[in-house]
C-alpha cells in the first residue's frame, strides 16, 4: 500500500480510502458482519483511511465502522476517520450536538477529520457561524482537521475566511473518469493550497468496472437507478470507455476499477479516492490500484477517449 499525508498535516494516510455510504439503505450493506469483513479487508490490506457521514444510514455507517474497527482489535492510533456533518446540522448549538452523537456512535474520542457534507443551503445558517463552532471543538481535541464537501470554490474561500487558528486540509466531491467538471476549478484550487482531494464515486456507482453492459442491464435496487450515469443512453456512451479500461488492464494484469483508479491517482499527488465496498473482494480490487502506475501514452489514450463522453443530466420529463 502506498501513503501519503493529509493536506499539509503529518498525518499518514493510505493512499486508496474506503468509502462506507455502503452501510446503509442505500447501498443495501445491512448485515453487521459483512460490515465488519470489509473493514477487516481494508485493513489487512494496509488501508488506515476511512470516510463515513452522519447521514449514511442515520448513523448506521458510523456506528458499523466504529464498532467493527473495535472488534477488530484495532489501535485508535492505527486509522484515520473521517465523517461529515450534514447542512442541515449547522446551526452553532447543533454543530457540537452533532458530533457528540457522531462521536458516541464511532465510539471514539476524538474524529481525526470532520467535513461539512454540503452547505446549509436550506436553512441560511452563517458560514462564519458553524466554521467557528467546528474551530471551536478542533481547540476542545474532539477534531483534528477539518474539511469541506461538496464545495463550490466561492464557498471554500469564505468558509475559510471564517477561520482564525487552523485552515481546511482537504475537499471532497464527484470526481471520475465520465464527470471530470472539478478539474475547472476544484482540483486546481486544492493543488494551490496543498489541500488533500478526495473524490467520492471515484468509479461512477460500478460504471467503470465493466460489469454491466449496454445489453446487460439491470433493473438497479438502489441509489443507481435515478443516477443519471446509468441512464441508458448516456452509459451507451460510458460503455466505450468501461471496454478500454478493460483492455487496457489486460496489459498490466489489472481490473477496470484498478484502471480507472490508477488514472485519477496519476491525475494529480494530491488525489486520495475512496471507493466503497460491499464485498471484502472490492477492497482488494480497489487496493489493487496503488504500487503501479500506467504508462504515460496509456494515461493519454484513456483521458482522450474519456474527455468524448458527453453525458446529460437532464434524464426526465
Amino acid at each position: 500500500m502506498e501513503y501519503t499525508r493529509l493536506g499539509k498535516t503529518d498525518l499518514k494516510i493510505s493512499r486508496i480510502g474506503l468509502g462506507t455510504w455502503q452501510f446503509s439503505e442505500a447501498w443495501g450493506v445491512l448485515d453487521y458482519n459483512l460490515a465488519k469483513e470489509i473493514v477487516a479487508k481494508a485493513i489487512e490490506v494496509g488501508i488506515n483511511f476511512f470516510d463515513t457521514a452522519m447521514v449514511y444510514g442515520r448513523g448506521r455507517s458510523e456506528e458499523y465502522l466504529g464498532r467493527a474497527l473495535k472488534d477488530l482489535g484495532v489501535k485508535r492510533d492505527e486509522v484515520v476517520i473521517a465523517t461529515k456533518i450534514p447542512g442541515d446540522f449547522l446551526a452553532y448549538d447543533d454543530v457540537f450536538r452533532a458530533v457528540d452523537k457522531s462521536l458516541r456512535r464511532l465510539g471514539v474520542r476524538y474524529i481525526d477529520l470532520m467535513q461539512v457534507h454540503w452547505p446549509p443551503c436550506w436553512h441560511n445558517h452563517p458560514t462564519c457561524e458553524y466554521m467557528k463552532a467546528l474551530e471551536r471543538l478542533v481547540h476542545l481535541g474532539k477534531i483534528r482537521y477539518i474539511g469541506l464537501s461538496d464545495y463550490p470554490v466561492e464557498l471554500v474561500e469564505a468558509a475559510r475566511q471564517c477561520l482564525s487558528t487552523t485552515d481546511i486540509v482537504s475537499l471532497q466531491f464527484r470526481y471520475n473518469l465520465i464527470e471530470r467538471q472539478a478539474e475547472k476549478e476544484l482540483i486546481p484550487y486544492a493543488e494551490k493550497h496543498g489541500m488533500t482531494i478526495l473524490p467520492w464515486s471515484p468509479l461512477a456507482k460500478g460504471a467503470l468496472t465493466g460489469k454491466y453492459t449496454p445489453e446487460n442491464f439491470p433493473e438497479f435496487q438502489d441509489v443507481r437507478s435515478s443516477d443519471p450515469v446509468f441512464y441508458l443512453d448516456n452509459f451507451k456512451k460510458v460503455w466505450r470507455l468501461a471496454k478500454e479500461l478493460k483492455y487496457t488492464g489486460e496489459k498490466y494484469d489489472k481490473t477496470p476499477a484498478q484502471v480507472a483508479l490508477n488514472w485519477l491517482i496519476m491525475y494529480s499527488p494530491l488525489i486520495v479516492p475512496i471507493p466503497g465496498a460491499k464485498k471484502p473482494e472490492h477492497v482488494i480490487d480497489n487496493a489493487g490500484a496503488v504500487d503501479w502506475r500506467l504508462s504515460y501514452d496509456d494515461w493519454r489514450r484513456i483521458d482522450e477517449i474519456s474527455k468524448e463522453i458527453k453525458i446529460t443530466y437532464v434524464t426526465w420529463y
